[in-house]
């Protein structure tokens, strides 16, 4: 299982799951896992046998074959197993009073072997002439379901939540099924449909279902296991929710399947974690779970600057799911609701998720509005830029004969598009370090939280008025031993780290280490959002509407060019011949461009941050990363299939940086850069550059401590 986690380190993470979790996998898991196809994108919801044969789903006796697979397969490898629906119900009402015309009845389900299965539920129910539709949450979401009945809805709140679960047993209960506590959940929720479903009372076409973080992702679960549940709303359930773990590995900033099955082992069945760092081999992914929902209402609610959240990613699952009610001639009933704020949830939120419920059951006349902040695709960009083809552009490079330092930079300047003229800012910028010295900060940042800082570490935020180049905010971090009266007593050397795709959080999440690190080698460091990320998601939306001929990722590294000419001839602070580059993932990939096209960056220090732009390989997402997924460089899109024919690779790019200092950490797993292909793209930079240094650690994809530590490190050695 080349690239996934060690034997070792998976049994040093399942050592801390808890007694009364039985988290085992058959001895073969791993043999099978290896033997899977990598599907590098997301899985196909109307493809069977996708990695084989795939063959197209056409009929509805092929979307029900689809259907049946996915089912196995998403038991199989995330959620665990369920037993069949119990036979054998006892109700018994605990309790049932009036207050303000709502009856308040709580109920008590006893089935299964024994009856010592056990689900607590409440209803509340308001005096209608008619059956009403049924609005469905945990325990803890009671608040919700209050709103709901003012909406003419049987509210019913069940036990299958942290703060109140009765799942805990039924993996006991019912010997030879290994569903993991959500599973467990969301089987128990279906329990309580088996009861609705017997109430004269309920409108039993209309149950719909909702809940939040951990219980979106059971409810989810919960809906495309049971048709009986017309309408589900999946709030803030991140990673294993609306988002797959395909996207929301480390490069995303978000809650990856290492992270989410390490802290919370229980949540899924124990096959997923062997996922962890090759995420390209799991079968099955949210996208098709979601799937099995159509056509019945399903809507993808999460904030967009969630600390743990990934709305680039979201849309994906949004496009793919879309695909499969399409095919059903239900292509209103799937929607996305991207909101403001954090994490947590307010009374607005229950009131659209409300709203949609109504549309789906024909109780009003709203559409949901379905905005896309990422609404990018290569066929709109080819619409917009009116370009056809790449391939008479330049001749074909010869791999025996580099191509001079000039070529490169027309090359690589042709992939980042045309650049429209600009100026640069000149308005010295004030080294006073009081937190507002210049009228704040963005509200966005505010809202995504800032990092927490030891207080070594002093700041300067920039911005608007007297902003970095056009008009950008940045943060400024400086080592508090180098700052006297509030103000920066010496020159010091800069670094300007880069981040990676963390689209929901721009620079700020998880950077605090970084910073820490840095500032000790006595660094100032800069911080930015790069363009369609954090507090500047919504300015990548029309980009192309209004530079149709340029990229995002020539954008990037304008902007990047413009922070280093700010440092040159606007901060007084700045020693100007040591100006680094550094970044994780995207933000390495931005740094090395810049540094191949702009002299006056001293050395660059990056991680998992490329691979062969000419490589085919289909483990990967190749070339298609750039061009269909995420929008950075359109132009390279006339090359999928001609991959050998690209003008200019790393390889260029490296040779272009010259002698100057460059440290490349490439983690010897890296599912989305095969170490073998960057090691022979650093190969001949390494014979020319003595000043070169090259390590891969035994590691997937991310930005460890180590790593960190390795680039601090490399920091200090070149003051």
């Amino acid at each position: 299982m080349k690239r996934c986690l060690t034997i070792g380190l998976l049994l040093a993470a399942f050592a801390g799951i808890r007694n009364n979790v039985q988290a085992q996998t058959a001895p073969d898991d791993k043999a099978v896992i290896a033997r899977l196809p990598d599907i590098p994108l997301l899985p196909e919801p109307l493809l069977l046998d996708e990695g084989g044969k795939r063959i197209p789903v056409t009929t509805r006796e092929q979307w029900q074959q689809r259907r049946n697979e996915i089912r196995k397969q998403y038991q199989h490898w995330v959620s665990g197993t369920v037993p069949p629906p119990p036979d054998n119900m006892q109700v018994k009402v605990i309790a049932e009073t009036v207050t303000q015309q709502v009856k308040v009845r709580t109920v008590e389900l006893y089935f299964g072997p024994g009856h010592k299965a056990k689900m607590t539920l409440e209803l509340m129910i308001p005096p209608a002439s008619k059956p009403l539709p049924v609005f469905m949450t945990q325990w803890n979401h009671r608040g919700w379901a209050q709103i709901a009945v003012r909406r003419g809805y049987i509210g019913c709140i069940y036990a299958g939540a942290d703060s109140k679960d009765d799942t805990r047993n039924y993996d006991q209960v019912f010997p030879g099924y290994d569903f993991a506590t959500l599973m467990k959940r969301a089987w128990g929720a279906s329990r309580v449909v088996d009861y609705l479903v017997k109430l004269p009372e309920v409108d039993t076409a209309r149950i719909a279902l909702t809940g939040h973080s951990r219980n979106g992702k059971q409810s989810l679960m919960a809906a495309a296991f049971d048709e009986r549940i017309k309408a589900v709303v999946t709030s803030s359930g991140g990673t294993g929710g609306e988002s797959t773990f395909r996207y929301s590995d480390e490069r995303f900033d978000s809650e990856s399947l290492e992270e989410i099955t390490r802290n919370f082992p229980h949540w899924f069945n124990a096959r997923l974690r062997l996922f962890s760092g090759c995420e390209q081999k799991l079968p099955v992914d949210q996208n098709l779970l979601m799937s099995l929902i159509a056509p019945r209402g399903l809507m993808m609610v999460s904030a967009l600057t969630e600390g743990q959240g990934n709305d680039w990613g979201i849309t994906q699952s949004y496009r793919s799911v879309s695909k499969a009610y399409h095919f059903l001639g239900a292509d209103n009933n799937v929607a996305i609701l991207l909101r403001r704020g954090r994490h947590q949830h307010a009374a607005r939120n229950a009131e659209d998720f409300i709203d949609f419920f109504d549309y789906i059951f024909h109780r009003t006349n709203w559409h949901p509005e379905n905005r896309l902040y990422h609404d990018y695709s290569f066929e709109k960009w080819k619409q917009l830029s009116g370009e056809n083809t790449a391939a008479a552009k330049f001749p074909v490079a010869n791999a025996h004969t580099p191509l001079p330092a000039g070529a490169v930079r027309e090359r690589l300047q042709w992939l980042l598009g045309n650049e429209p003229p600009g100026t640069p800012a000149i308005s010295p910028l004030s080294p006073l370090l009081r937190r507002n010295s210049t009228y704040g900060n963005d509200y966005l940042s505010e809202v995504i939280e800032k990092p927490v800082l030891p207080e070594s570490v002093r700041e300067m935020v920039v911005g608007p008025y007297n902003g970095l180049g056009d008009n950008l905010y940045g943060n400024l971090y400086f080592p508090s031993a180098a700052v006297t009266h509030d103000s920066v007593s010496s020159r010091l050397p800069l670094v300007i780290f880069l981040h990676e795709y963390s689209y929901a959080t721009g620079s700020y999440r998880r950077i605090a280490p970084v910073i820490r690190r840095f500032t000790e080698q006595g660094y100032a460091v800069l911080t930015f959002d790069m363009v369609g990320f954090g507090t500047r998601i919504e300015e990548a939306g029309r980009f192309y509407g209004r530079y149709p001929h340029w990229s995002l990722m020539g954008k990037m590294v304008a902007d990047t060019k413009a922070l280093i000419g700010d440092a040159c001839t606007r901060m007084p602070f700045i020693d100007t011949a040591h100006i680094y580059l550094s970044g994780y993932a995207l933000g390495g990939t931005v740094a090395l461009f810049t540094a191949a096209l702009d002299s006056r960056v001293k050395g660059v220090a990056v991680a998992a941050a490329f691979g062969s732009l000419r490589s085919a390989d289909t483990s990967t997402e190749g070339i298609r990363h750039y061009s269909h997924l995420h929008g950075l460089i359109p132009r390279l899109g006339f090359y999928v299939g001609q991959e050998k024919n690209i003008p200019v690779d790393f390889d260029d790019v490296l040779r272009c940086i010259g002698s100057r200092p460059l440290l490349i950490l490439a983690p010897e797993r890296d599912r989305h850069h095969p170490v073998a292909a960057v090691k022979q793209l650093v190969a001949p930079a390494m014979q020319a550059n003595k000043q070169l240094t090259f390590k891969t650690p035994d590691d997937y994809n991310r930005f460890s401590e180590s790593m960190q530590e390795e680039m601090a490190g490399w920091l200090r050695q070149q003051k």
